[in-house]
């Protein structure tokens, strides 16, 4: 099952209706487990999730509406006692607060939690995707690590304290063609032989097999327009990202590090995203459907308007030899 748990949708003030952020990603045997904000451990209570199953925390930034919510999760997944490890990414910088809330408050912590921070910790702003630069620089190599669910990357977003979007892409396999299969005898116990090891007699795996696509998934959360935001969307099959504000607030939206519904539109309209989740609204915004107005007059694709406890699926794969993803994601 691939599918995004969406936990909590609200910005900096939490409303009656929207917890502040916390997005579960069930990806087959990886369960990702991005910002957990104030209050996440009930909400996956209210979404009827465990945190047995988690096997990697990702927190794009410090601030409390994006990681007030880890003390908790981590007594809990103490309490419970969770097997396996549970590798947690942050900012390197940030190290500092991770241990903060790591050890919050008293606890027996009985817990395999193994700290994997991205990035150097040496932050610098990207600079504006338009407009003069501003005297700063981004890492020129990403930070990544391979994962049982494909190679993920974080890259430095522009905020007001060290920020990093995630980028999830899963190798391009291969899938068995039965009728193939057939045609060259091949059955049973011999099928997994020739998966193994590319080769059964004179028949090659490229003989009875298609090229199967990979799946792609990015994480944008409070950053304002930046070279890494279109790199992280890249022709992603879903891109979950912040629309804090609309446009009649876009200067302040500039002004303080995050994006409109319109500007989140328009990266996944030109990065050719498949499914856009707009999520991280603010507070001031009592319609929620002013967001998807905006953002239609920008992006054509599927549109979901993020709300607490919603399920989002993964879009099923692309047929063999379509490939809707621009050159430009060979970039990270």
């Amino acid at each position: 099952m691939r599918e995004l748990v969406v936990l909590g949708t609200a910005s900096q003030v939490p409303t009656r209706y929207r917890n502040q952020n916390g997005y579960l990603l069930r990806w087959d045997d990886e369960v990702f487990l991005f910002d957990p904000g104030e209050g996440t451990q009930r909400q996956m209570l209210m979404a009827g999730l465990s945190v047995s199953p988690l096997t990697r925390i990702c927190i794009t930034h410090f601030h409390g509406d994006h990681s007030l919510g880890l003390a908790g999760v981590i007594q809990r997944i103490s309490l419970d006692r969770v097997p396996h490890p549970v590798t947690v990414h942050f900012p390197a910088g940030g190290h500092e607060f991770f241990e903060r809330l790591r050890h919050a408050t008293s606890f027996q912590d009985h817990c395999d939690l193994r700290p994997s921070p991205v990035g150097t910790g040496r932050w610098t702003v990207p600079p504006p995707a338009s407009g003069p630069p501003d005297g700063t620089q981004s890492p020129t190599m990403p930070w990544a690590a391979a994962t049982a669910a494909g190679r993920l990357t974080a890259l430095p977003l522009r905020h007001s304290i060290e920020t990093y979007g995630y980028r999830l892409v899963e190798p391009e396999g291969r899938r068995m063609v039965p009728s193939l299969l057939e045609t060259h005898g091949i059955s049973g116990p011999a099928v997994g032989e020739l998966q193994r090891a590319g080769r059964l007699g004179r028949v090659t795996l490229a003989q009875v097999s298609e090229a199967r696509p990979g799946q792609s998934f990015a994480f944008v959360m409070d950053t304002g327009l930046c070279e890494n935001v279109f790199a992280l969307a890249d022709g992603v099959d879903m891109l979950v990202i912040e629309s804090t504000f609309l446009t009649a607030d876009a200067r302040m939206a500039a002004r303080v590090g995050h994006l409109t519904a319109a500007q989140a539109a328009a990266v996944a309209r030109e990065c050719r995203v498949r499914t856009l989740v707009l999520t991280h609204f603010s507070q001031r915004y009592p319609d929620a459907t002013a967001f998807l107005r905006e953002a239609r007059l920008q992006f054509d694709g599927e549109i979901v308007v993020a709300e607490d406890l919603m399920r989002v699926q993964m879009p099923p794969r692309l047929p063999s030899g379509d490939d809707h993803r621009p050159a430009y994601r060979e970039r990270i």
